[in-house]
């Protein structure tokens, strides 16, 4: 059994807040990029263009892609044989609170939903755990915006309602946000499970690279299917038209119950940030 004390967790956690606001991942980068590249409407590609001097000015300058630094999602996939000296939820919000005070982040969580008080440290951690073998801990934090999570949606299907149920509903989300979530965006879809499941598989979807397609070739063909029709939509970036109003469409599907067919689409801006490190 290997021993990893919760100072650890505390400080990867930390790093790892401060990183995922200031560094865009690669294949986000390079996925706007090729957009840039392919679009042909003048003002999008003026956007795009301002896109890329944001996060390459924060990459120089080490500070954040964007003003909402977001509330924290952490996942951690647990090794079975690892033990965790110390208090995992603890340890997990002594490093929000410390990366977003030594980052100088915006706080924007508060205490309770309705009395709206701030609790000054961005703390709590959103907390997501998956026991996995080994004796290793992997953590990702995914700070989210809620300009693109107010986007979101779940919708319970009727199993009758099929691909075609999943998809207008897919397109219907993006056409009911509009310009709201600043696009371009990346689609996490969660299909299956039940009706708090399929919402973590949609936000799990986004951690997922916008280059590696599902591992199915049926759901592969329908990220890219769906991808082009939301792109033919015509929002555009920020929504002032054009041909580029997703960089990816993910999806994650699990079993479900013989009358249900859950389906949940998490909206996520371009500012689509996550990073990783494995303990």
């Amino acid at each position: 059994m290997r021993q990893i004390g919760a100072e650890k967790i505390t400080e990867a956690v930390a790093r790892l807040c401060i990183e995922a606001n200031c560094h865009l991942s690669q294949d986000i980068k390079s996925r706007l990029d090729a957009m840039y590249a392919q679009e042909t409407w003048p003002q999008a590609r003026e956007i795009l263009e301002r896109i890329i001097d944001n996060f390459q000015i924060a990459d120089r300058e080490n500070v954040p892609v964007c003003q909402d630094t977001g509330m924290a999602c952490v996942f951690l996939k647990i090794g079975q044989d690892v033990h965790v000296d110390g208090d995992i939820t603890d340890a997990v919000n002594a490093g929000v609170r410390r990366g977003y005070g030594e980052g100088y982040l915006r706080k924007s969580v508060v205490r309770d939903p309705l009395d709206r008080v701030n609790t000054g440290d961005n703390t709590p951690a959103m907390l997501y755990v998956e026991l996995v073998s080994g004796d290793q801990i992997e953590i990702t934090v995914a700070p989210k915006g809620f300009g693109s999570e107010n986007m979101s949606q779940i919708k319970m299907l009727r199993p009758s309602d099929g691909v075609q149920g999943v998809k207008d509903f897919v397109l219907k989300v993006v056409e009911d946000a509009g310009p709201n979530p600043c696009p371009p965006i990346v689609v996490g879809v969660g299909i299956g499970g039940t009706f708090d499941k399929a919402a973590y598989m949609a936000k799990k979807a986004l951690l997922r690279s916008v280059d590696e397609p599902n591992e199915q070739p049926f759901y592969a063909g329908l990220e890219k299917e769906l991808l082009e029709s939301i792109n033919a939509l015509g929002i555009g970036p920020q929504g002032l038209g054009g041909k580029t109003t997703a960089l990816a469409v993910n999806i994650e599907t699990c079993p479900t119950h013989i009358a249900g067919l859950p389906v949940a689409v998490n909206i996520n801006c371009h500012v689509t940030r996550h990073k990783t490190e494995v303990l």
